[in-house]
Protein backbone atom coordinates (compact mmCIF):
# COMPACT_ATOMS: atom_id res chain seq x y z
CA UNK A 1 0.00 0.00 0.00
CA UNK A 2 3.12 2.30 0.78
CA UNK A 3 4.58 1.94 -2.68
CA UNK A 4 1.26 2.74 -4.11
CA UNK A 5 0.89 5.79 -1.83
CA UNK A 6 4.12 6.65 -3.00
CA UNK A 7 3.79 6.25 -6.74
CA UNK A 8 0.65 8.48 -6.73
CA UNK A 9 2.10 11.00 -5.22
CA UNK A 10 5.42 10.86 -6.88
CA UNK A 11 4.15 10.78 -10.62
CA UNK A 12 0.94 13.17 -10.15
CA UNK A 13 -2.23 10.69 -9.88
CA UNK A 14 -3.14 11.56 -6.72
CA UNK A 15 -2.33 13.61 -3.72
CA UNK A 16 -3.32 14.60 -0.54
CA UNK A 17 -6.39 16.87 -0.30
CA UNK A 18 -5.13 20.40 0.98
CA UNK A 19 -1.73 19.47 1.18
CA UNK A 20 -0.08 22.43 1.38
CA UNK A 21 -1.93 23.01 4.28
CA UNK A 22 -1.40 20.85 6.02
CA UNK A 23 -4.25 18.28 4.57
CA UNK A 24 -7.70 17.55 5.31
CA UNK A 25 -8.20 13.90 6.42
CA UNK A 26 -10.57 11.89 4.06
CA UNK A 27 -10.17 14.51 1.11
CA UNK A 28 -8.05 13.54 -2.15
CA UNK A 29 -6.92 15.76 -5.37
CA UNK A 30 -6.53 14.22 -8.52
CA UNK A 31 -3.68 15.43 -9.98
CA UNK A 32 -2.67 15.57 -14.08
CA UNK A 33 -2.51 11.91 -14.75
CA UNK A 34 -5.16 10.65 -11.90
CA UNK A 35 -7.46 13.20 -13.30
CA UNK A 36 -6.76 11.49 -16.96
CA UNK A 37 -6.80 7.72 -15.30
CA UNK A 38 -10.47 8.47 -13.44
CA UNK A 39 -12.27 9.65 -16.59
CA UNK A 40 -11.09 7.10 -18.63
CA UNK A 41 -12.34 4.64 -15.84
CA UNK A 42 -15.75 6.29 -16.13
CA UNK A 43 -16.00 6.63 -19.45
CA UNK A 44 -15.83 2.69 -20.01
CA UNK A 45 -18.30 2.07 -17.34
CA UNK A 46 -20.60 4.52 -19.07
CA UNK A 47 -19.80 2.80 -22.37
CA UNK A 48 -20.41 -0.43 -21.05
CA UNK A 49 -23.19 0.03 -18.93
CA UNK A 50 -25.59 2.46 -20.73
CA UNK A 51 -24.38 3.58 -24.25
CA UNK A 52 -24.16 0.06 -25.91
CA UNK A 53 -27.89 -0.86 -24.30
CA UNK A 54 -31.01 0.72 -25.52
CA UNK A 55 -32.78 0.37 -22.46
CA UNK A 56 -30.77 2.49 -20.43
CA UNK A 57 -30.99 6.04 -19.40
CA UNK A 58 -28.45 8.35 -17.83
CA UNK A 59 -29.60 11.56 -15.04
CA UNK A 60 -27.27 13.93 -13.66
CA UNK A 61 -29.27 14.95 -10.52
CA UNK A 62 -28.71 17.77 -7.95
CA UNK A 63 -26.03 17.13 -5.16
CA UNK A 64 -28.37 19.36 -3.03
CA UNK A 65 -31.88 17.86 -3.03
CA UNK A 66 -35.06 18.84 -0.88
CA UNK A 67 -34.54 17.32 3.03
CA UNK A 68 -37.75 15.52 2.33
CA UNK A 69 -35.55 12.97 0.27
CA UNK A 70 -33.25 11.90 3.20
CA UNK A 71 -36.56 11.91 5.25
CA UNK A 72 -38.37 9.63 2.75
CA UNK A 73 -35.20 7.34 2.01
CA UNK A 74 -34.51 6.28 5.54
CA UNK A 75 -31.46 8.74 5.58
CA UNK A 76 -32.28 10.89 8.13
CA UNK A 77 -32.80 8.51 10.51
CA UNK A 78 -30.64 5.32 10.03
CA UNK A 79 -27.33 6.78 8.13
CA UNK A 80 -25.26 6.00 11.13
CA UNK A 81 -22.29 4.51 11.76
CA UNK A 82 -20.87 3.58 15.57
CA UNK A 83 -18.85 5.89 16.80
CA UNK A 84 -16.90 5.50 20.06
CA UNK A 85 -14.52 8.36 21.72
CA UNK A 86 -11.58 8.44 23.44
CA UNK A 87 -12.35 9.18 27.08
CA UNK A 88 -8.89 11.35 27.60
CA UNK A 89 -8.30 13.21 24.34
CA UNK A 90 -12.09 12.57 22.95
CA UNK A 91 -10.73 11.73 19.96
CA UNK A 92 -13.38 9.69 17.84
CA UNK A 93 -13.17 6.26 16.09
CA UNK A 94 -15.70 4.47 14.19
CA UNK A 95 -15.93 0.84 16.83
CA UNK A 96 -16.45 -1.61 13.96
CA UNK A 97 -13.00 -0.41 12.80
CA UNK A 98 -11.02 -0.95 16.41
CA UNK A 99 -12.77 -4.28 16.60
CA UNK A 100 -11.58 -5.55 13.11
CA UNK A 101 -8.23 -4.02 13.75
CA UNK A 102 -7.72 -6.34 16.85
CA UNK A 103 -9.33 -9.03 14.86
CA UNK A 104 -12.67 -9.42 16.81
CA UNK A 105 -15.57 -9.87 14.44
CA UNK A 106 -18.96 -7.59 14.92
CA UNK A 107 -21.54 -8.11 13.00
CA UNK A 108 -23.30 -5.09 11.07
CA UNK A 109 -26.97 -5.62 13.42
CA UNK A 110 -25.31 -5.18 16.37
CA UNK A 111 -26.86 -2.23 18.91
CA UNK A 112 -24.79 -0.08 20.73
CA UNK A 113 -24.94 -1.83 23.71
CA UNK A 114 -23.65 -5.34 22.32
CA UNK A 115 -20.94 -3.38 20.79
CA UNK A 116 -20.25 -1.74 23.76
CA UNK A 117 -20.28 -4.87 25.63
CA UNK A 118 -17.81 -6.74 23.21
CA UNK A 119 -15.57 -3.61 23.34
CA UNK A 120 -15.22 -3.73 27.33
CA UNK A 121 -15.16 -7.38 27.26
CA UNK A 122 -12.32 -7.62 24.83
CA UNK A 123 -10.38 -4.74 26.28
CA UNK A 124 -10.22 -2.41 23.46
CA UNK A 125 -8.31 0.60 23.96
CA UNK A 126 -8.37 4.28 21.44
CA UNK A 127 -5.04 4.01 19.39
CA UNK A 128 -3.68 6.34 21.87
CA UNK A 129 -4.34 3.56 24.44
CA UNK A 130 -7.18 5.43 26.64
CA UNK A 131 -10.32 3.34 27.66
CA UNK A 132 -13.07 4.13 25.56
CA UNK A 133 -16.39 5.36 26.20
CA UNK A 134 -20.14 4.16 25.15
CA UNK A 135 -21.10 3.40 21.30
CA UNK A 136 -23.23 5.94 20.26
CA UNK A 137 -24.62 6.59 16.54
CA UNK A 138 -23.59 9.04 14.20
CA UNK A 139 -25.12 10.46 11.21
CA UNK A 140 -23.02 10.76 8.49
CA UNK A 141 -24.69 13.74 5.98
CA UNK A 142 -22.91 16.50 6.20
CA UNK A 143 -25.32 19.64 7.02
CA UNK A 144 -25.62 22.90 5.13
CA UNK A 145 -27.81 25.74 4.93
CA UNK A 146 -29.95 26.85 2.17
CA UNK A 147 -30.35 30.82 1.21
CA UNK A 148 -29.44 33.46 3.25
CA UNK A 149 -31.05 32.65 6.81
CA UNK A 150 -29.88 29.63 9.01
CA UNK A 151 -32.76 28.02 10.70
CA UNK A 152 -34.47 24.43 11.09
CA UNK A 153 -36.33 25.45 7.65
CA UNK A 154 -33.09 26.02 5.27
CA UNK A 155 -31.00 23.04 6.57
CA UNK A 156 -29.82 20.80 3.78
CA UNK A 157 -27.62 17.65 3.20
CA UNK A 158 -24.70 17.13 0.55
CA UNK A 159 -26.08 13.71 -1.00
CA UNK A 160 -24.43 11.16 0.96
CA UNK A 161 -25.33 8.71 -2.33
CA UNK A 162 -26.58 9.18 -5.44
CA UNK A 163 -29.37 6.56 -6.15
CA UNK A 164 -31.68 8.63 -4.96
CA UNK A 165 -31.41 11.12 -7.31
CA UNK A 166 -32.13 8.52 -9.60
CA UNK A 167 -35.36 7.82 -7.48
CA UNK A 168 -36.53 11.00 -7.20
CA UNK A 169 -36.58 11.29 -11.11
CA UNK A 170 -37.66 7.64 -11.75
CA UNK A 171 -41.27 9.58 -12.78
CA UNK A 172 -40.19 12.16 -15.07
CA UNK A 173 -37.56 9.80 -16.99
CA UNK A 174 -40.98 7.39 -17.42
CA UNK A 175 -43.20 10.80 -18.48
CA UNK A 176 -40.51 11.82 -20.80
CA UNK A 177 -39.40 8.96 -22.32
CA UNK A 178 -41.66 6.11 -21.51
CA UNK A 179 -39.63 3.53 -21.66
CA UNK A 180 -40.63 -0.78 -21.43
CA UNK A 181 -40.15 -2.46 -18.50
CA UNK A 182 -37.25 -3.14 -18.13
CA UNK A 183 -34.94 -0.82 -17.83
CA UNK A 184 -32.55 1.28 -16.43
CA UNK A 185 -31.27 4.96 -15.03
CA UNK A 186 -27.60 6.00 -14.51
CA UNK A 187 -26.31 8.48 -13.15
CA UNK A 188 -22.26 9.01 -12.18
CA UNK A 189 -21.40 11.77 -9.52
CA UNK A 190 -19.83 13.13 -6.14
CA UNK A 191 -21.46 12.07 -2.87
CA UNK A 192 -20.34 12.95 0.08
CA UNK A 193 -20.31 11.27 3.84
CA UNK A 194 -18.82 12.17 6.86
CA UNK A 195 -17.12 9.52 7.61
CA UNK A 196 -15.64 9.26 11.34
CA UNK A 197 -12.49 7.75 10.66
CA UNK A 198 -11.70 7.87 7.22
CA UNK A 199 -8.27 5.82 6.25
CA UNK A 200 -6.85 3.48 4.17
CA UNK A 201 -6.04 6.19 0.88
CA UNK A 202 -8.93 6.49 -1.07
CA UNK A 203 -10.51 3.74 -0.28
CA UNK A 204 -12.54 5.26 2.71
CA UNK A 205 -12.89 9.13 2.40
CA UNK A 206 -15.38 12.18 2.55
CA UNK A 207 -15.33 12.91 -0.93
CA UNK A 208 -16.03 10.08 -3.72
CA UNK A 209 -17.45 9.59 -6.67
CA UNK A 210 -20.61 7.19 -7.00
CA UNK A 211 -21.51 4.98 -10.97
CA UNK A 212 -24.59 3.18 -10.11
CA UNK A 213 -27.87 1.89 -11.85
CA UNK A 214 -31.66 1.50 -10.74
CA UNK A 215 -32.59 -0.93 -13.29
CA UNK A 216 -36.54 -1.03 -12.84
CA UNK A 217 -38.30 -4.77 -13.47
CA UNK A 218 -41.66 -6.54 -13.00
CA UNK A 219 -41.81 -7.83 -9.21
CA UNK A 220 -42.00 -10.97 -10.81
CA UNK A 221 -38.53 -11.13 -13.24
CA UNK A 222 -36.70 -9.44 -10.31
CA UNK A 223 -34.53 -12.90 -9.44
CA UNK A 224 -33.81 -13.33 -13.40
CA UNK A 225 -32.66 -9.69 -13.86
CA UNK A 226 -30.58 -9.87 -10.41
CA UNK A 227 -28.55 -12.71 -12.35
CA UNK A 228 -28.23 -11.01 -15.31
CA UNK A 229 -26.45 -8.07 -13.27
CA UNK A 230 -24.37 -10.25 -11.51
CA UNK A 231 -22.59 -11.80 -14.69
CA UNK A 232 -22.58 -8.13 -16.36
CA UNK A 233 -20.79 -6.83 -13.39
CA UNK A 234 -17.96 -9.92 -13.29
CA UNK A 235 -17.68 -9.07 -17.08
CA UNK A 236 -17.20 -5.58 -16.77
CA UNK A 237 -14.44 -5.92 -13.30
CA UNK A 238 -12.44 -8.58 -15.77
CA UNK A 239 -13.13 -7.70 -19.35
CA UNK A 240 -13.55 -4.44 -19.88
CA UNK A 241 -11.55 -3.40 -16.75
CA UNK A 242 -8.99 -6.09 -16.87
CA UNK A 243 -9.19 -7.32 -12.86
CA UNK A 244 -7.89 -10.53 -12.12
CA UNK A 245 -10.63 -13.12 -11.43
CA UNK A 246 -9.06 -14.68 -8.93
CA UNK A 247 -8.63 -11.48 -7.15
CA UNK A 248 -12.32 -10.95 -7.42
CA UNK A 249 -14.83 -12.60 -4.54
CA UNK A 250 -18.62 -12.80 -3.99
CA UNK A 251 -19.54 -12.12 -0.75
CA UNK A 252 -23.00 -12.97 -0.17
CA UNK A 253 -24.59 -10.76 2.46
CA UNK A 254 -26.84 -11.84 5.72
CA UNK A 255 -30.26 -10.77 6.34
CA UNK A 256 -28.96 -9.22 9.24
CA UNK A 257 -26.23 -7.54 8.07
CA UNK A 258 -27.53 -6.17 4.45
CA UNK A 259 -29.03 -2.43 4.59
CA UNK A 260 -32.25 -1.85 5.46
CA UNK A 261 -33.74 -1.56 1.91
CA UNK A 262 -32.40 -4.70 0.36
CA UNK A 263 -34.17 -8.02 0.74
CA UNK A 264 -30.72 -9.69 -1.23
CA UNK A 265 -27.30 -8.46 -2.02
CA UNK A 266 -24.07 -9.82 -3.12
CA UNK A 267 -20.67 -7.42 -1.93
CA UNK A 268 -17.81 -7.90 -4.75
CA UNK A 269 -15.08 -7.90 -2.81
CA UNK A 270 -11.16 -7.57 -3.93
CA UNK A 271 -7.92 -8.47 -2.46
CA UNK A 272 -6.77 -5.16 -1.34
CA UNK A 273 -3.20 -4.55 -0.23
CA UNK A 274 -5.31 -3.71 3.27
CA UNK A 275 -6.87 -7.08 3.25
CA UNK A 276 -9.97 -8.67 1.45
CA UNK A 277 -12.75 -5.78 1.27
CA UNK A 278 -15.67 -4.60 -1.13
CA UNK A 279 -15.09 -3.17 -4.30
CA UNK A 280 -18.87 -2.74 -5.27
CA UNK A 281 -22.33 -3.87 -4.83
CA UNK A 282 -25.44 -5.37 -6.52
CA UNK A 283 -28.41 -5.23 -4.22
CA UNK A 284 -32.65 -6.17 -4.39
CA UNK A 285 -33.80 -3.06 -3.35
CA UNK A 286 -37.65 -4.31 -4.54
CA UNK A 287 -40.11 -1.63 -4.56
CA UNK A 288 -39.11 0.07 -1.19
CA UNK A 289 -37.17 3.47 -2.43
CA UNK A 290 -40.66 4.05 -5.01
CA UNK A 291 -43.02 3.14 -2.12
CA UNK A 292 -41.53 5.27 0.07
CA UNK A 293 -41.70 8.50 -2.41
CA UNK A 294 -45.39 7.58 -2.66
CA UNK A 295 -45.92 7.79 0.96
CA UNK A 296 -44.24 11.05 1.39
CA UNK A 297 -45.62 12.71 -2.12
CA UNK A 298 -48.70 10.98 -2.12
CA UNK A 299 -47.94 10.40 -5.84
CA UNK A 300 -48.31 6.74 -7.69
CA UNK A 301 -44.79 5.62 -8.67
CA UNK A 302 -47.21 2.73 -10.89
CA UNK A 303 -45.80 1.71 -14.02
CA UNK A 304 -48.57 1.22 -17.23
CA UNK A 305 -46.97 -1.07 -19.38
CA UNK A 306 -47.45 -0.52 -23.28
CA UNK A 307 -49.91 -3.58 -23.79
CA UNK A 308 -52.55 -2.19 -21.52
CA UNK A 309 -51.96 -5.13 -18.70
CA UNK A 310 -52.20 -4.73 -14.92
CA UNK A 311 -50.17 -1.67 -13.29
CA UNK A 312 -47.44 -2.20 -11.17
CA UNK A 313 -44.55 -0.32 -9.05
CA UNK A 314 -41.53 -1.81 -10.36
CA UNK A 315 -38.87 -3.51 -8.29
CA UNK A 316 -35.48 -2.78 -8.61
CA UNK A 317 -32.11 -3.66 -9.01
CA UNK A 318 -28.92 -1.23 -8.25
CA UNK A 319 -24.97 -2.68 -9.14
CA UNK A 320 -23.75 0.47 -7.54
CA UNK A 321 -19.59 1.16 -7.80
CA UNK A 322 -17.60 3.36 -6.13
CA UNK A 323 -14.98 4.91 -8.52
CA UNK A 324 -12.09 5.51 -5.99
CA UNK A 325 -12.58 1.97 -4.70
CA UNK A 326 -11.94 0.56 -8.14
CA UNK A 327 -9.12 2.86 -9.67
CA UNK A 328 -7.54 1.78 -6.04
CA UNK A 329 -8.31 -1.86 -7.04
CA UNK A 330 -7.02 -1.23 -10.91
CA UNK A 331 -3.66 0.19 -9.09
CA UNK A 332 -3.45 -3.15 -6.92
CA UNK A 333 -3.61 -5.45 -9.58
CA UNK A 334 -1.02 -3.30 -12.13
CA UNK A 335 1.47 -2.05 -9.78
CA UNK A 336 3.89 -4.48 -10.25
CA UNK A 337 7.76 -5.38 -10.27
CA UNK A 338 9.90 -7.35 -12.26
CA UNK A 339 13.69 -7.60 -13.78
CA UNK A 340 14.83 -5.94 -16.52
CA UNK A 341 18.32 -6.50 -17.95
CA UNK A 342 19.84 -7.31 -14.35
CA UNK A 343 17.73 -4.74 -12.77
CA UNK A 344 14.54 -4.27 -10.70
CA UNK A 345 11.93 -2.33 -12.39
CA UNK A 346 8.39 -0.77 -10.79
CA UNK A 347 5.77 -0.79 -13.38
CA UNK A 348 2.03 -0.04 -13.94
CA UNK A 349 0.67 -2.48 -16.21
CA UNK A 350 -2.53 -0.69 -16.90
CA UNK A 351 -4.53 -1.55 -19.60
CA UNK A 352 -4.25 0.40 -22.63
CA UNK A 353 -8.02 1.60 -22.69
CA UNK A 354 -7.09 2.91 -19.46
CA UNK A 355 -3.47 4.32 -19.82
CA UNK A 356 -3.72 7.86 -19.24
CA UNK A 357 -0.52 8.67 -21.53
CA UNK A 358 -0.84 6.17 -24.44
CA UNK A 359 2.29 6.50 -26.45
CA UNK A 360 5.83 8.92 -25.25
CA UNK A 361 8.28 10.45 -27.94
CA UNK A 362 11.76 10.99 -27.55
CA UNK A 363 15.02 12.09 -29.43
CA UNK A 364 17.64 9.58 -28.37
CA UNK A 365 19.97 12.96 -27.61
CA UNK A 366 18.34 16.13 -26.50
CA UNK A 367 21.40 17.91 -27.55
CA UNK A 368 21.48 16.91 -31.31
CA UNK A 369 19.40 19.03 -33.34
CA UNK A 370 18.53 17.60 -35.99
CA UNK A 371 16.88 14.16 -33.61
CA UNK A 372 14.69 16.87 -31.47
CA UNK A 373 13.37 18.41 -34.58
CA UNK A 374 12.47 15.09 -35.94
CA UNK A 375 11.40 14.19 -32.54
CA UNK A 376 8.91 16.67 -32.47
CA UNK A 377 7.39 16.44 -36.05
CA UNK A 378 6.62 12.92 -35.59
CA UNK A 379 5.29 14.09 -31.48
CA UNK A 380 2.93 16.89 -33.53
CA UNK A 381 1.30 14.48 -35.87
CA UNK A 382 0.39 11.72 -33.37
CA UNK A 383 -0.86 14.56 -31.01
CA UNK A 384 -3.50 14.98 -33.97
CA UNK A 385 -3.84 11.82 -34.52
CA UNK A 386 -4.14 10.62 -30.74
CA UNK A 387 -5.09 14.55 -29.22
CA UNK A 388 -4.42 13.64 -25.18
CA UNK A 389 -2.69 10.69 -25.24
CA UNK A 390 0.86 11.41 -26.12
CA UNK A 391 3.48 13.15 -24.05
CA UNK A 392 7.11 14.92 -24.90
CA UNK A 393 10.22 13.03 -22.89
CA UNK A 394 13.69 14.76 -23.20
CA UNK A 395 15.04 14.34 -19.39
CA UNK A 396 17.66 12.33 -18.41
CA UNK A 397 19.08 9.38 -20.56
CA UNK A 398 16.80 6.79 -22.52
CA UNK A 399 17.33 4.20 -19.90
CA UNK A 400 15.62 6.59 -17.47
CA UNK A 401 13.09 7.89 -19.62
CA UNK A 402 12.09 4.38 -20.09
CA UNK A 403 11.76 3.71 -16.10
CA UNK A 404 9.37 6.50 -16.04
CA UNK A 405 7.22 5.85 -18.79
CA UNK A 406 7.31 2.12 -16.94
CA UNK A 407 6.19 3.51 -13.85
CA UNK A 408 3.11 5.73 -14.59
CA UNK A 409 2.13 3.21 -17.27
CA UNK A 410 2.60 4.33 -20.95
CA UNK A 411 2.00 1.21 -22.75
CA UNK A 412 4.66 2.55 -25.84
CA UNK A 413 7.53 4.62 -25.59
CA UNK A 414 8.24 5.85 -29.52
CA UNK A 415 12.15 6.80 -29.98
CA UNK A 416 14.03 8.91 -32.99
CA UNK A 417 17.69 7.69 -33.35
CA UNK A 418 20.35 8.57 -35.75
CA UNK A 419 18.98 5.84 -38.19
CA UNK A 420 15.81 7.53 -38.47
CA UNK A 421 17.15 10.39 -40.44
CA UNK A 422 18.08 8.04 -43.02
CA UNK A 423 15.51 4.87 -43.11
CA UNK A 424 12.35 7.16 -41.64
CA UNK A 425 11.29 4.66 -38.88
CA UNK A 426 11.57 4.56 -35.28
CA UNK A 427 12.30 2.41 -32.54
CA UNK A 428 8.91 1.54 -30.98
CA UNK A 429 9.00 -0.05 -27.06
CA UNK A 430 6.52 -2.19 -25.91
CA UNK A 431 5.68 -1.39 -21.55
CA UNK A 432 5.30 -5.06 -20.64
CA UNK A 433 7.53 -7.11 -22.91
CA UNK A 434 10.09 -4.60 -23.17
CA UNK A 435 10.61 -5.64 -26.73
CA UNK A 436 11.62 -2.96 -29.45
CA UNK A 437 10.39 -3.14 -32.99
CA UNK A 438 11.40 -1.08 -36.01
CA UNK A 439 8.25 1.31 -37.41
CA UNK A 440 8.21 3.27 -40.32
CA UNK A 441 7.50 6.56 -39.92
CA UNK A 442 4.13 6.92 -42.03
CA UNK A 443 2.73 3.84 -40.33
CA UNK A 444 3.29 4.59 -36.76
CA UNK A 445 -0.08 6.26 -36.30
CA UNK A 446 -2.04 3.09 -37.41
CA UNK A 447 0.39 1.24 -35.64
CA UNK A 448 -0.05 2.54 -32.15
CA UNK A 449 -3.53 2.46 -32.76
CA UNK A 450 -4.18 -1.07 -32.97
Amino acid sequence: MDDIISLCKRRGIIFQGSDIYGGLAGTWDWGPLGVVLKRNVMQTWWRYFVERRTNMYGVDAAIIMNPKVWVASGHAATFADPMVEDMVNHRRYRADHLLKDADIEADDGMSDAELTKLIADNGIKSPDGNPLGAVKRFNMMFRTTVGATESDDAVAYLRPETAQGIFTNYKNVVDTVYPAVPFGIAQQGKAFRNEISPRDFIFRSREFEQMEIEYFVHPDKWEEAFEHWHDEVHNFLEKEIGLPADMIHDYEVPEKDRAHYSDRTIDVEFDYPIGREELMGIAYRTDFDLRNIERATGKSMEYRPKDGSEPFVPHVIEPSFGVERLIMAILTACYQTDEVGGSQRKVLKLPKSLAPIQVTVSPLLKNKSELVGKAREIYDSLISAMPGKVSWDDSGNIGKRYRKADEIGVPHCVVVDFDTLTDNAVTVRDRDTTQQERIAIDKLAKYLAK
